[in-house]
């Protein structure tokens, strides 16, 4: 799902980032007691009721790196309640600049950062597509407009009539969910984030708020289930990852970051491991002599593999040769696993090998999810969540 809808929305759910990180340094020159009290109002999702005091904080604490994050959020949440299209771009364009500003004074929080990510992927005319419908489109803006002043039953009123007119319609459903989640059913919520994602399994944005909102309920197990979805929805999206970490962080954890620091030619002295990587880079030779050359997904699975056929055999003939060595083993139990494909997807993937990834998705989307399981995502008391 692109960020010309999910950006203001993101604001809005209860995100595990929130859950756990601070956001970040600042420089508090106003009334402590004044400041607090925006914080709070922002922190419980009452973006309007904060904007004032914002923006008065803001002009006595033009270095608070927090309160100009704060307000940039609540800028943009304003924005959904204009009617003029000038006024909501000039709206979206100086939260920018607040954002941009905070990060200079040193607040690389994961909202600031998600924010500044989200605003950056904004059409360049401003507008929020939701679809092509005109009717669609009214009903879905008066939703949004409506949920930002906190009159969530006249949003799912406006959603379900979007919904009416386009039923396939995936931010109708998402923004029904979410507005479920806010009003604190969670019943309901989970119905409609599931028909989201049903309707879309490739846009990560529902999977990450059914995991803000199971991770509320202290449901670290489906939640988990429920990013690795989303990371195999958008691999390459950074929000989905700065998700991750939130909550790994939270359950006193990390991710793991998997990679195989393959030894450059010049450096594979003689011996049978080494020849394991001679095979890697003698494949790689092969395909890089193509006339219409491309870094591929092909190319790099081919070369682990070849190497890996090679520690197979080393290994039953030396054992300890090959567990002593710092790569062979990961790439063994890759190989094993029959997870290379998704090991290249996931951690090797610049842009070329990135074209591939859709395509492999479409027909292997198992194999992701097991890999990110089993290699990437530390399980939760041993439970995966995926039953």
């Amino acid at each position: 799902m692109c960020g010309r809808a999910r950006y203001r929305r993101f604001l809005l759910a209860p995100a595990l980032l929130a859950l756990h990180l601070s956001m970040g340094p600042h420089a508090n020159a106003a009334a402590p007691d004044e400041r607090q009290r925006a914080l709070t109002l922002f922190a419980q999702g009452k973006r309007l009721e904060a904007l004032p005091l914002l923006e008065q904080i803001e002009q006595k604490a033009p270095q608070d790196g927090e309160v100009l994050v704060a307000l940039a959020a609540s800028l943009v949440e304003h924005a959904a309640t204009l009617s003029d299209p000038g006024a909501v771009v000039s709206e979206r364009a100086r939260a920018k600049q607040l954002l941009q500003k905070a990060f200079e004074l040193g607040n690389t929080s994961p909202l600031q950062e998600n924010l500044r990510q989200l605003l950056g992927e904004l059409p360049a005319d401003g507008v929020i597509r939701f679809s092509a419908n005109p009717a669609v489109q009214q009903a879905m803006n008066a939703g949004e407009a409506a949920f930002a002043r906190h009159e969530f039953d006249t949003a799912l009123r406006e959603y379900e009539q979007a919904l009416k007119l386009e039923p396939g319609n995936y931010y109708a459903a998402l923004f029904t969910g979410n507005t479920f989640d806010r009003k604190g059913d969670a019943h309901k919520a989970a119905e409609w984030y599931e028909r989201a994602t049903a309707l879309n399994p490739d846009a990560e944005t529902a999977y990450r708020y059914y995991a803000d909102m199971l991770a509320a309920h202290a449901d670290m197990v489906k939640a988990r289930a429920m990013l690795i979805q989303a990371a195999v929805a958008e691999p390459y999206n950074k929000i989905v990852w700065r998700e991750i970490r939130a909550w790994a962080l939270i359950n006193h954890t990390a991710f793991n970051i998997v990679y195989l620091p393959i030894p450059q030619p010049s450096k594979t002295a003689a011996g049978a491991i080494a020849s394991a990587w001679k095979a890697y880079y003698s494949v790689k030779a092969r395909w890089a002599s193509e006339v219409s050359y491309r870094h591929s997904l092909a190319e790099e699975s081919e070369a682990l593999r070849a190497a890996a056929a090679i520690l197979k055999t080393t290994e039953e003939k030396d054992a300890q040769a090959v567990s002593a060595d710092p790569i062979a083993p990961l790439l063994l139990r890759l190989y094993e696993a029959g997870l290379i494909d998704a090991y290249v997807l996931f951690s090797l993937g610049d842009d070329d090998i990135a074209k591939d990834y859709t395509a492999y998705r479409a027909k292997h989307r198992t194999q992701l999810e097991n890999y990110l399981d089993r290699f990437v995502l530390p399980r939760v008391n041993g439970r995966a969540g995926r039953d």
